[in-house]
């Protein structure tokens, strides 16, 4: 795929108009979570909500570090999401989660973040029998949310 940028805003989240603006964040789709710099989200005002996180590097060496809840924004889009504090040699770079949530994905040939598209979600079984579920195969998908649906109620 290759490696390439993006820009993004972090924003805290019991105040949006406490942001800062990261001009280089490394898109990384193999990342699980949205690294930045440690000292720039405490400056922020972003607290260490977990802390002691255990991570393992591409090289396979645990690390520890801690992460906080913050907004994060890319262009039009935004999303609320675990940040991890990074420590000085970490890159910053924005992870799967936060792609997930930004409903973006990657361009490859571009090099750059599309719209995702419309985001699957299950229906109740009254919103498919006004469509025609046996087109899209969810007929069985609804009797089963049906019944997860009555077991919780119960």
């Amino acid at each position: 795929m290759g490696t390439f940028y993006t820009n993004a805003r972090i924003e805290l989240v019991g105040d949006r108009k406490k942001a800062v603006e990261i001009p280089k964040l490394l898109v990384d789709t193999g990342a699980e979570f949205t690294w930045v710099n440690g000292a720039t989200l405490s400056k922020l005002g972003v607290s260490r909500e977990k802390k002691d996180y255990t991570f393992v590097t591409a090289t396979g060496q645990q690390i520890t570090r801690a992460v906080g809840f913050a907004i994060i924004r890319v262009g039009d889009t935004f999303t609320v999401d675990e940040v991890v504090f990074g420590e000085p040699g970490d890159l910053e770079l924005l992870g799967a989660r936060s792609l997930e949530g930004l409903n973006l994905r990657v361009d490859s040939r571009a090099k750059k973040l599309v719209a995702g598209g419309p985001i699957l979600a299950a229906v109740g079984k009254k919103t498919l029998a006004e469509n025609d579920p046996t087109r899209c195969g969810c007929s069985l998908m609804a009797d089963e949310a049906q019944k997860v649906v009555k077991t919780v109620a119960q």
